[in-house]
């Protein structure tokens, strides 16, 4: 599920498989990829720690959304207009951190860029069909041990404190998730317009 926005275009991806009905619903989620080589690897390591919910290493901006179908071409405007008006950005990750023992997580830290992903979550969830309460305030990171067992959330925490990763934002992507697939790219969002 790797991608790049290949010379600053946006590119659709339809949804074939499993395409929701025009009156239905569909998940959506918007994130950050990490790049090559450190995303395949916090993949792999999240895999090999026997996470059920490995999907390719990402910062979440919005977190699984579920909004009517019709509701999709106002929401990629919105996000059109958010990425538009903001900037690309350094994110520097490094470290690991936990949500133990409010929840059963061991992530990547952000070290720079926290700001900037801040600001992006916030302008994507000002749009009303995006606007949902949240469990916890918004903090960035990289999941890359959930749900596992202890002594595993523990290898994984210990395994990748030296991690560290500098690369340049420079687009988000709207995901979508029709029940019949898994999480699938449907558009990158170019920052700066």
């Amino acid at each position: 599920m790797k991608r790049s926005v290949a010379g600053g275009v946006a590119r659709s991806v339809d949804d074939r498989d499993g395409a929701p009905d025009a009156g239905g619903t569909i998940q959506i989620g918007i994130a950050v990829d990490i790049p090559e080589p450190w995303g395949g690897m916090l993949t792999r390591r999240r895999i090999e720690a026997g996470d059920p919910l490995a999907v390719p290493a990402h910062v979440t901006l919005l977190g699984p959304t579920e909004i009517p179908v019709p509701a999709l071409p106002a929401v990629e405007e919105h996000l059109a207009r958010v990425a538009a008006t903001h900037l690309p950005f350094t994110l520097h990750l490094r470290g690991t951190g936990t949500f133990r023992p409010v929840t059963q997580v061991v992530f990547v830290a952000v070290a720079a860029g926290i700001s900037e992903c801040e600001l992006l979550a916030a302008a994507i969830n000002a749009a009303p069909e995006l606007h949902r309460e949240a469990r916890f305030p918004y903090h960035p990171h990289v999941t890359v041990a959930q749900d596992v067992p202890p002594e595993v959330l523990d290898k994984a925490y210990e395994d990748l404190a030296d991690f560290s990763a500098l690369f340049e934002v420079e687009a988000f992507t709207l995901f979508s998730h029709s029940g019949a697939t898994r999480w699938q790219p449907r558009r990158d969002f170019r920052l700066g317009g």
